[in-house]
């Protein structure tokens, strides 16, 4: 699908940008106009004509809340936060402080949106190996009694740790309810996984929980902690606390979900094999081997290269295609740099120890994988991810291909939200009611 630009990577983020408008994070004619002013295939020019956008309807928001519209302001402090996210997507250098300026004004609006919200959302800090990984937590119970107004936001707050709603839940309400667990993929951020999943999740009655792992957003912009492949130990501490805190979060303990987005696809999937914890397991979309993905559509000369260990010349090709290939220029420098890696053959190298080729027979919880017709991240892979699922009777496992038809053949269904959480929510329901 091609969407004002030619260069696939601009088209694909901006069909990924003006998708959010579903969920209010984006405006269709904002998206076009800053589109018609970006020079294509230049990052610089991507980076100012959207920081321009986002600082416009920034100062929106800001004028909209100093006088008490405040609907208006959450909504465009949430554009604004998305915009922010976007400015800062093609900026590679891992020393350009640019980044954690765009990183922090997105989360500054995202935080300042989810205040004037009418449902109950909390920012988390969840305990990790020594640190804490940043989250909100989405309640299904938490509508507030009086919305829009600070001073009740703050009221509401504060019986989180009354003793009674320790007891009792928020509010006092004893009804627990199925929670979905989100894990954002390669350059996913926390706030965007409002959109991708928790607007979805809440609507329908599900609490929710997104967090940032090692690699994604803050993680590894300020405490410069990569990917890592043994997910199941990043999942394991987000399900310890979400247990211990299911009478504050009205959890159900017997329905909890793991969605993994794009190659939170993997890192779920991973996670499901070892967790025992988990009632069901949605890969949007499958991911079955890192390794063989980064090659897609490496010339057959780099491949055996590659294959050869011959570093010296992976290195200077990819480098010089770098010059060229927007998609392989960011690929290439961002996941340099949220893997740890140093050169564009580490990271290749490093890619092989992402997979599930031989932990699928693991997983023994219902599992959905989604497909898209036009993949291009992880071409085929998904359904190896459905065929590998062997220790799961045809009942408890499902595939989906999303079609050109129906305008969700790209990676992750961008742009068709709506056909996409209809799928993925329907079959939870069933399962979760089924389990019942």
């Amino acid at each position: 699908m091609k969407f004002i630009f030619n260069d696939p990577t601009f088209s694909l983020q901006l069909l990924r940008t003006i998708g959010e408008t579903y969920y209010k994070c984006a405006d269709i004619g904002e998206c076009i106009s800053t589109a018609y002013h970006i020079k294509e295939g230049d990052f610089e020019s991507w980076y100012e004509e959207w920081l321009k956008t986002s600082k416009r309807v920034h100062q929106y928001a800001e004028d909209c809340i100093s006088k008490n519209h405040l609907t208006s302001a959450k909504e465009a402090y949430l554009r604004a936060s998305n915009y922010y996210r976007v400015s800062g997507f093609l900026l590679i250098e891992p020393d350009d402080p640019r980044i954690l300026t765009t990183l922090d004004l997105s989360k500054h609006c995202f935080k300042k949106a989810t205040s004037l919200f009418t449902d109950l959302v909390e920012s988390i800090q969840i305990p990790y190996e020594g640190t804490t990984l940043p989250g909100y937590f989405y309640h299904a119970a938490g509508r507030k009694e009086t919305s829009q107004n600070s001073k009740q936001i703050n009221q509401q707050k504060q019986q989180l740790g009354d003793n009674k709603n320790k007891d009792n839940g928020i509010n006092g309400n004893t009804t627990t309810y199925p929670t979905l667990i989100v894990v954002g993929g390669f350059d996913s951020t926390l706030e965007e996984l409002y959109a991708s999943a928790a607007a979805a999740a809440v609507g329908r009655g599900y609490n929710c929980l997104t967090f940032e792992g090692p690699g994604q957003g803050e993680v590894i912009y300020k405490k410069n902690l990569p990917f890592r492949y043994d997910w199941e130990k990043v999942v394991t501490p987000i399900l310890d606390f979400v247990i211990s805190n299911q009478n504050d979060f009205n959890v159900d303990p017997k329905r909890i979900a793991l969605m993994g987005i794009s190659m939170g696809g993997y890192l779920a999937a991973r996670s499901a094999a070892f967790e025992s914890h988990l009632s069901a397991c949605i890969l949007y979309n499958g991911v079955y081997d890192s390794y063989d993905a980064i090659q897609t559509g490496f010339p057959k000369e780099l491949l055996d290269a590659v294959n050869a260990g011959n570093s010296e010349f992976v290195n200077i090709t990819l480098t010089n295609l770098m010059e060229s290939d927007p998609n392989v220029k960011f690929n290439m420098k961002h996941g340099m740099r949220t893997t740890g890696t140093n050169s564009p053959y580490e990271l290749i190298i490093r890619a092989k120890d992402f997979s599930v080729k031989d932990i699928l027979k693991d997983i023994k919880i219902p599992t959905l994988v989604l497909d898209a017709e036009k993949e291009d991240s992880f071409p085929g892979q998904p359904k190896k991810v459905y065929d590998g699922l062997v220790s799961l009777p045809p009942e408890s496992k499902k595939y989906i291909l999303f079609t050109e038809e129906e305008g969700a053949e790209e990676h992750c269904q961008v742009g068709a939200y709506s056909i996409t959480h209809q799928r993925v929510f329907d079959w939870l329901d069933e399962i979760f009611e089924d389990s019942s």
